[in-house]
């Protein structure tokens, strides 16, 4: 829930998109939706027909592109049981199209220039007025921003019982919500489709490492490191998966199988080894962060013109893998021992290898 002044003493309803107000109903309520990011471009055209009226509050339009998915028929499904090699090689050609972005988005954004152009068709397909044009197109490198897919959001903004707002939110009022311009918008319902905050899970302060310090107190502020999105220093045995820097630009499906392997391979290597823990050194997990800060420099996500969840506050990338799903999948199928500090009930081990079933 974001910190809008004046939120509480609103008069009606208000909910996250996050947390759905299920009992509420659009029909004839004048709304406001604050955001327009993934979440907004969902329910945004659900809401819309049976609104009495709906304002979207933007701060940043989004980049949108045609939605491709199509339902799958019958007998296309019945092929597909049938031939479960199609549905493998299916996901694969999804997963190199998506593998084919990463150049761009790291080093060679000339690359992104067909889904930009992509991206502005559609919105001058389906968006005929231009003074809305103006407001939904975005000034910041595609890919800077999560891009979203959609066949129905700019058509659900271009109805007649709905406005775009770009005017900055200033408060809230119990009548509704004011922008700094001094209009008050009178809305029976807010919505709020802002996102989430990454680092603020509350999860985060029961996660006790050595010392009896929380994850949360290790990454203050929204600062956060780990080993290959993996393991953190100072929290032996701990193990997680979709950790910072572990996201790849396909499904995070694939994030996780791998995370998965890695994980049993430390499993393996310490029941090999007769160890009790494992904990990586603070020179490995900073080597990679490192490596990761060099890797991202110049990408579209830290240097695209645009803020967004994917960056600490200090501008650092938390969110994504320095490079290719290959490169992650191949890193992550093994775990080498010698980037940890290894504790045995026995007598201590050297670093070693040790690899997952898969790679082996």
């Amino acid at each position: 829930t974001p910190s809008i002044d004046g939120l509480d003493s609103f008069s009606g309803s208000v909910f996250h998109s996050a947390r759905w107000n299920h009992e509420h109903s659009a029909e004839g309520k004048r709304l406001a939706v604050i955001g327009t990011g993934a979440s907004a471009v969902q329910f945004v055209p659900r809401l819309a027909p049976s609104a009495a009226h709906l304002t979207l509050f933007q701060r940043t339009p989004t980049w949108i592109l045609p939605h491709p998915d199509r339902p799958i028929s019958e007998s296309g499904r019945s092929a597909l049981r049938k031939f479960p090699a199609a549905q493998r090689a299916m996901r694969r050609t999804f997963d190199l199209f998506q593998e084919a972005l990463v150049p761009g988005l790291i080093r060679h954004r000339a690359l992104l220039t067909p889904l930009t152009a992509l991206g502005r068709a559609h919105l001058r397909r389906q968006v005929k007025d231009p003074v809305l044009r103006e407001k939904l197109t975005p000034t910041y490198t595609f890919g800077c921003k999560r891009p979203t897919f959609s066949n129905k959001f700019y058509p659900a903004l271009c109805r007649d019982n709905v406005t775009v707002e770009t005017t900055a939110i200033s408060r809230v009022v119990p009548e509704g919500v004011v922008t700094t311009d001094g209009t008050v918008h009178e809305v029976d319902t807010i919505v709020l489709g802002t996102g989430f905050t990454v680092a603020g899970h509350s999860g985060f302060r029961r996660i006790v490492g050595r010392g009896g310090r929380s994850l949360a107190q290790t990454w203050p502020d929204g600062e956060m490191s780990s080993y290959r999105g993996t393991t953190v220093h100072g929290f032996p045995n701990f193990f997680m998966v979709l950790g910072p820097n572990s996201v790849v630009y396909t499904s995070q499906v694939v994030t996780i199988e791998a995370q998965v392997n890695y994980v049993l391979a430390a499993l393996r290597a310490m029941d090999d080894k007769s160890l009790a823990a494992i904990d990586v050194t603070r020179t490995a997990q900073t080597e990679f962060a490192d490596y990761t800060d060099e890797r991202l420099a110049g990408s579209v996500w830290n240097s695209g013109g645009c803020s967004s969840y994917y960056l600490s506050p200090s501008g650092r990338n938390v969110t994504y893998w320095p490079g290719s799903v290959r490169n992650f999948t191949r890193r992550m199928s093994a775990i080498e021992l010698d980037h940890y500090s290894c504790r045995s009930a026995t007598v201590d081990v050297p670093g070693t290898l040790a690899v997952t079933e898969e790679s082996a």
